[in-house]
């Protein structure tokens, strides 16, 4: 019998047969890169999320394998992949500008929809991705066209340097300078940007800045 965890496991083994991540079995069979995501494989309130048959089924037809042979994979690969899943070597990458727009983000502020381009990270995990940092305000921490590498759901404290995205659409790269109940505190690094303050009822999510290219 299929199971959830069984299903995902055949993609990541036919990946790691194939000496792929599984963002990169996602776009040989010209699926979106993040189709196999970690991060898409729950909801964010914990329920399964399962792969549509339809991009098994281009899985398949791309990598000429036979159903057979991916469901009934050999048990010992799939027990040498759950707990070690194949490295990516990169991650999905926007413009901080088409950040604001909608459709690139789902609820929990991962990568969604089309239009991302991608930036090598090696040990990079599939929870990441990248922006690139536009404006001056984080100067000289940060300059325009920097790209910085973030983890959304990562804890935050303050200090941290962080994206933020609120609810109105505006994406800004900041310092977490206090976070209540009620408010949040973003701290810009040029002083001649002003500090920001938002009810935290305005913010969409927050994520820390793990890594930058510059």
């Amino acid at each position: 019998m299929l199971s959830h965890d069984r299903i995902w496991a055949a993609i990541d083994g036919l990946a790691a047969r194939l000496k792929m991540s599984p963002s990169g079995l996602a776009r040989k069979a010209g699926l979106d890169p993040t189709t196999f995501n970690k991060s898409k494989r729950n909801a964010p309130d914990g329920r399964p999320r399962w792969p549509s048959t339809e991009s098994i089924a281009k899985v398949l037809e791309a990598t000429g394998t036979s159903s057979e042979s991916f469901f009934a994979g050999p048990e010992a690969s799939l027990r040498s992949i759950r707990p070690v899943p194949p490295p990516r070597s990169s991650v999905p990458l926007l413009g901080s500008a088409e950040a604001g727009a909608g459709g690139y983000f789902d609820d929990a502020g991962f990568p969604a929809g089309q239009g991302w381009e991608e930036v090598e990270l090696p040990g990079a995990d599939d929870s990441l991705y990248a922006l690139e940092v536009s404006g001056q305000s984080m100067m000289p921490l940060y300059r325009d066209g920097d790209i910085v590498v973030v983890k959304p759901g990562a804890p935050v404290r303050r200090g941290d340097r962080v994206v933020v995205r609120t609810k109105g659409g505006e994406v800004m790269v900041k310092v977490l300078q206090r976070q209540t109940a009620r408010t949040i505190e973003l701290a810009s690094v040029n002083p001649e940007f002003p500090d920001r303050q938002f009810p935290l009822a305005e913010i969409e999510w927050i994520a820390r800045i793990l890594w930058v290219s510059q």
